[in-house]
């Protein structure tokens, strides 16, 4: 077996062990589905019957192992709200929490990465002063304080943007720069800083004194591995996005898995929380996965690990 599939099995324990905390944290929560879809007053019959049918009545173990059983062939269960299987009302959610998560990251690379590069190449300069200031600007300010402040100044204030809901990429605009914000001020700060360091290399004064240019110095020499701690960071700054996608999804009204998830608490409806909460979960586990296979392809040095 080579590398790549050494590391792709190595996922294996990570991705059972996510498993196992999901059903455990969701049979901690207080309160019973089937009182909350058939009520107090229900017949005790139907609420044995409905139990049985959703496998409630059986042992807490049986019910993991069933769970882990299902879930790896990609059978999450029937949804207790929407009377439909689980996988089928994710499918119609994931694309949206994408579009948010996706448009967030990239509003953040294509932001925080260039400026801090200017920021190192120009220490102490207002550019660097604005820089660490946006920095710390976005890792303090909560993202449930800030929704509702550029709701208050782009939407209701200004008319510029739509409040809340989905429908056009005018509706996307608040929500993604809500969750980008946070992001931007951590890599600005890991850029700036890798870049400096990089900058002092010997390398890096070995391409100046043969005569390279010096957008070559920065762009190839300096700035390609001062990336590798940032890809780092953005591959651990994944799991905050997509966590950070219930806060916000539920301040804009977005209909992506954030808001599936806190509708499904709601609700109490296990096998939809189980099921959001997992996809979440992969997804981030897929993220950081990538993020391996590019620091292979930024430092060569990494393809020879075992």
């Amino acid at each position: 077996m080579g590398a790549a599939g050494r590391r792709l099995l190595a996922l294996v324990p990570t991705v059972v062990g996510v498993a196992t905390l999901v059903f455990v944290l969701v049979h901690l929560v207080p309160g019973d589905p089937v009182d909350v879809m058939l009520g107090e007053w229900a017949a005790p019959a139907d609420v044995q019957a409905l139990r049985h049918d959703l496998g409630l009545d059986r042992p807490l173990l049986e019910q993991y192992l069933r769970f882990l059983a299902r879930a790896a062939t990609g059978d999450l269960g029937d949804s207790i709200a929407y009377r439909m299987p689980v996988r089928r009302v994710i499918a119609a959610r994931y694309p949206a929490t994408l579009a948010l998560a996706g448009t967030a990251l990239g509003l953040a690379l294509v932001l925080a990465i260039p400026l801090g590069v200017v920021a190192a190449l120009r220490p102490r300069s207002a550019v660097d002063r604005a820089a660490r200031v946006l920095s710390l600007a976005g890792v303090c300010l909560p993202t449930v304080w800030l929704g509702p402040l550029l709701i208050l100044a782009f939407a209701i204030g200004l008319g510029w943007l739509p409040v809340s809901g989905a429908g056009s990429v005018r509706h996307l605009v608040l929500p993604a720069v809500t969750l980008a914000l946070g992001m931007i001020g951590v890599l600005v700060r890991l850029t700036r800083a890798s870049m400096i360091t990089a900058l002092g290399e010997e390398y890096v004064r070995t391409a100046r004194a043969k005569g390279a240019p010096a957008w070559r110095v920065v762009a190839v020499h300096a700035l390609r591995n001062a990336l590798l701690p940032v890809t780092t960071v953005v591959g651990l700054q994944a799991g905050a996005l997509l966590a950070g996608t219930i806060v916000t999804e539920t301040i804009f009204a977005w209909p992506g898995l954030g808001r599936l998830v806190v509708q499904a608490i709601d609700a109490r409806d296990y096998p939809l929380v189980q099921g959001c909460v997992l996809a979440i979960a992969f997804t981030y586990v897929a993220v950081n996965a990538l993020v391996d296979a590019l620091h292979r392809v930024i430092d060569p040095r990494f393809r020879h690990e075992s």
